[in-house]
């Protein structure tokens, strides 16, 4: 068989095979089913110093595998909620138990895809309207999208409010929970494991800015008006950081007290081990919440080049109006990634 044939066949036997596969697949996604994950392990052999190896294993658990779960979307428009064990305990059992709100790749006659994943996490409002907005956004793309609800948000909250000496401890699990999403999301048939990308805004872009120096397995990471060194957020921000202030001095906490706590999340203390390549910041000029010098200390010490730092003529708020611009760059980017992914590897 001369080679022009022989290509023709090959192609030909891929389709009948990745159609059979995608229907077997397709087949197990349904209320009630489970699959089988496994953590990642983290490689602590590149960290910098005896300070960031102690950062690492604080923010790290020992791997294991793990089951996810496939429950109904009751009050969303998302079409699963996938749920999986948290791998650190807190006091709240309903907390402890991550949640992902699936919203699924579907062709014209409402087909599920084999195509890739964006994990997004919200910002800090209750009823986390931008990262559902980036959710399904970004699935009339064609992505599987995942939306994780923070602890003690949305499917996890315990019906009051956590406390200022909760919250950090919960910004840590958020960390580790964005890490295991991963892993669970890769255990789903449909999903491309070679294209699984992280997107996140606000809080949820500062847990991601953590999460992109630890381990990050992502295949892309986009921080949408982050930063580092959050104890001049929590210091000098506007709006959100200066709820916190208010918070903390109701119940007589001192900031300068909670620096070592702080120290244990913070992004510019793992931002050596970000894969610049793969990383986009979008900041914006004029943000009072997460300050622009903030956004710049993270991408001088994750080394992000300018076109992988991207300003906006914006505030912490106005910056809504360049989500479509942030969506096709997204788009282009993940594009990107997948031609790149899927090409052989050159010996």
């Amino acid at each position: 068989m001369n080679s022009p044939t022989w290509a023709l066949f090959s192609l030909l036997l891929a389709g009948i095979f990745t159609n059979e596969l995608l229907a077997e697949s397709s087949a197990v996604i349904q209320l009630g089913s489970q699959f089988q994950a496994q953590d990642t392990e983290t490689d602590y052999s590149k960290a910098e110093n005896e300070d960031q190896k102690a950062g690492l294993e604080n923010l790290s658990w020992t791997p294991q595998p793990f089951s996810v779960d496939l429950e109904a979307a009751e009050e969303s428009s998302a079409d699963f909620l996938v749920r999986f064990p948290s791998p650190i305990s807190s006091q709240h059992p309903e907390n402890d138990r991550a949640c992902l709100e699936w919203y699924a790749a579907r062709d014209e006659a409402g087909q599920l895809l084999n195509r890739p994943a964006i994990v997004v996490v919200h910002e800090s409002g209750r009823s986390m309207p931008v990262g559902r907005l980036f959710a399904r956004t970004l699935n009339r793309r064609a992505y599987h999208t995942f939306l994780l609800h923070l602890p003690s948000y949305g499917k996890r909250s315990w019906g009051t409010k956590p406390t200022p000496e909760e919250l950090l401890v919960l910004i840590r699990q958020a960390i580790m929970d964005v890490r295991r999403a991963y892993d669970a999301v890769k255990s789903i048939p449909i999903i491309d494991p070679h294209c699984i990308a992280l997107q996140g805004t606000s809080l949820g872009g500062l847990v991601n800015a953590t999460v992109a120096g630890v381990d990050c397995q992502y295949d892309a990471v986009f921080l949408m008006l982050a930063g580092g060194d959050f104890m001049s957020i929590i210091a000098n921000g506007q709006k959100d950081a200066a709820k916190m202030r208010k918070e903390l001095e109701k119940a007589n906490i001192d900031p300068k007290i909670l620096q070592p706590v702080i120290h244990q999340i913070e992004p510019n203390r793992f931002a050596s081990g970000v894969q610049a390549e793969k990383v986009w910041l979008y900041s914006g000029k004029y943000d009072q919440v997460i300050p622009l010098e903030n956004a710049i200390s993270f991408a001088k010490a994750a080394n992000l080049t300018p076109t992988h730092h991207i300003l906006m003529p914006a505030n912490h708020y106005t910056g809504i109006i360049y989500i479509p611009m942030i969506m096709q760059h997204i788009h282009e980017q993940m594009e990107t990634v997948m031609k790149s992914n899927s090409l052989p590897n050159q010996q």
